[in-house]
């Protein structure tokens, strides 16, 4: 079973394709620390400029808090919102930021959604600061390299911490009848697992279905927002599963914006975050004509979404 992530949603980012330092507030003369300094927009929320790099670069993770926030720290499993400009130690040109276009990056912390410099350096850091990090090629991109990044390549990274929220491990809410028997039923265990879907032997529907099976009383989900989720897909035909984030342990960020998969994201537009909603998605809605990975040409699909959070 592959996953389908990229399917799912347009390729926002670089690095979405993809011992630590002291953690007390720098001065700006990172320089001295073996960090390429920052020549400007030092402060937090401001897009930097970063100077090229100085000798030889560390073999090792190198990080530093520029300017600490008062927020949470960051656990592994966290939603996390940041702003970024990265590039390489011998350049001063930057191959990839957020600040031009005015849109932070989402992900879950540890969950292997990034580098893994990202994933290791930004633990324990608090909501609100600033960081920089100098990331060796093996915990960047390698020896493949990525687009504009050269192989072997350090990488070097200011990251403003935007906002952080802890994922539950399931939906809650008050369980919704499912008494249509020409339509999926979905579990409504609340354990964490994968819930369980059984798929009727009728023909699928023709239009896009959108069901709750717990409704929590969360807020209503926007187009304009970033949704973590849980979820189980499978193919209507013969009740095949094609992707699962359980089969992993690691959740899915979607930005709404960006999902490309028409029913998925009219489905999870206006439902309630902490809630579990069915969606059976017809070939109109999903891939049409043309098949994906595992999913053959006008499949109708078939997904149970927990809506954990939203950023």
């Amino acid at each position: 079973m592959r996953r389908l992530a990229g399917l799912l949603v347009v390729p926002l980012l670089l690095l979405s394709t993809a011992a630590c330092g002291d953690d007390k507030a720098s001065d700006s003369a990172s320089t001295e620390k073996g960090f390429p300094a920052i020549t400007a927009g030092a402060k937090f929320g401001e897009k930097p400029t970063l100077a090229k790099g100085e000798g030889d670069p560390p073999k090792e993770l190198k990080t530093d808090v520029i300017s600490e926030g008062d927020g949470a720290q960051l656990k592994n499993g966290d939603a996390i919102q940041v702003n970024y400009l990265g590039q390489a130690w011998d350049s001063t040109k930057p191959f990839d930021n957020s600040f031009d276009r005015k849109q932070p990056f989402d992900l879950t912390l540890g969950a292997g959604m990034v580098i893994q410099g990202w994933d290791k350096g930004l633990v324990g850091k608090k909501v609100g600061s600033r960081v920089e990090l100098v990331i060796p090629p093996d915990l960047g991109y390698g020896e493949q390299g990525q687009g504009d990044i050269k192989p072997n390549a350090t990488l070097v990274f200011v990251v403003d911490i935007v906002k952080a929220t802890q994922i539950p491990a399931s939906a809650e809410g008050s369980e919704v009848a499912q008494d249509n028997i020409d339509l999926p039923k979905v579990g409504t265990k609340t354990d964490g697992k994968a819930p369980t879907v059984t798929i009727p032997k009728s023909d699928p529907p023709k239009k896009l279905v959108s069901n709750y099976v717990l409704e929590s009383k969360g807020e209503v989900i926007k187009e304009t927002d970033s949704v973590v989720v849980n979820y189980v897909g499978l193919l209507w035909k013969d009740s095949k599963p094609f992707d699962s984030t359980y089969q992993t342990g690691k959740t899915q960020t979607f930005p709404l914006a960006q999902v490309t998969l028409k029913g998925l994201k009219n489905g999870l537009v206006g439902k309630k975050v902490g809630s579990r909603v069915l969606l059976v998605i017809p070939p109109d809605q999903a891939f049409g004509d043309e098949a994906q990975q595992s999913i053959p040409a006008k499949s109708t699909l078939v997904f149970a979404v927990d809506l954990l959070a939203k950023m």
